[in-house]
């Protein structure tokens, strides 16, 4: 009887804003690519993935910091993060970044080839089924720009989620529009942003869902805000809370407290 195949190692990455502001969010995803088989590991050396710089016109801190991603986790057989926006920039622009570097370049793209969001991970390479876990509400779906057009998450979210017993999903109008977040945007442009995130706040109130769901941190942070300063009583979580059966009882993002 053939052996069964070494489980994939696993490096998590957890990103900044996970790390300083939603840590439930790391502690999720290690929960569900654990549950599925993976052998994980967290680095300590990790850093930021360089997306602030990057889009902020300076290339060369984004070199050095990519420079040092490639390094921290070349050593595993794939990079997994749960943003969609983080893992578009090591994917789509690192190899921009280190344009004309003979040496960094194509290490660039090979690790790129080996990182995925969260849920596409989960979908597209483990073609995993969740823990039973069962939230009895209704959600409705923020698919972020970045995780959308950069990397084509949009049905992976929605399929584990339907493994939720108990949970009902709501079509979100405009789900694939922009939140306002948009990183450095919303501090360039707060006008411009808040106006973008009143549409969406909108929407998300029309549909009568108990829950706001997304798959990056950033974006729920800004609709979250939002929903709060207008009194609404929907309740906004990372989708992985919700697949790691974490939503039921735990502060929903922005309920945190002082």
């Amino acid at each position: 009887m053939a052996a069964a195949p070494p489980a994939p190692h696993v490096a998590l990455f957890v990103t900044c804003l996970v790390d300083v502001t939603r840590p439930s969010v790391g502690f999720a995803a290690l929960h569900l690519l654990e549950a599925a088989g993976c052998k994980v590991a967290v680095p300590e050396a990790q850093t930021c993935c360089g997306q602030p710089a990057f889009n902020s016109g300076d290339t060369a801190s984004t070199a050095a910091l990519a420079r040092r991603f490639i390094e921290v986790f070349e050593p595993y057989d794939y990079v997994v993060a749960p943003s969609g926006s983080c893992v578009g920039m090591t994917r789509a622009h690192y190899a921009e970044a280190l344009a004309g570097d003979a040496e960094w370049q194509p290490r660039a793209q090979a690790l790129a080839a080996r990182t995925f969001e969260l849920t596409s991970f989960l979908v597209d390479v483990l073609h995993a089924r969740l823990p039973s876990v069962q939230l009895a509400a209704s959600c409705t779906y923020h698919d972020s720009c970045s995780g959308l057009r950069e990397l084509g998450v949009q049905a992976q979210p929605r399929a584990l989620l339907a493994q939720v017993q108990g949970l009902t999903q709501v079509p979100l109008p405009g789900h694939d529009v922009c939140c306002g977040f948009g990183g450095t945007f919303c501090v360039k442009y707060p006008a411009i942003s808040n106006a973008v995130v009143g549409e969406k706040t909108a929407n998300v109130r029309a549909t009568g869902a108990d829950l706001l769901l997304g798959g990056d941190l950033g974006c729920l942070l800004n609709m979250a805000g939002k929903l709060h300063r207008e009194g609404a009583p929907v309740r906004v979580f990372h989708v992985a809370e919700v697949l790691a059966g974490m939503a039921g009882s735990a502060p929903a993002i922005g309920e945190e407290g002082p």
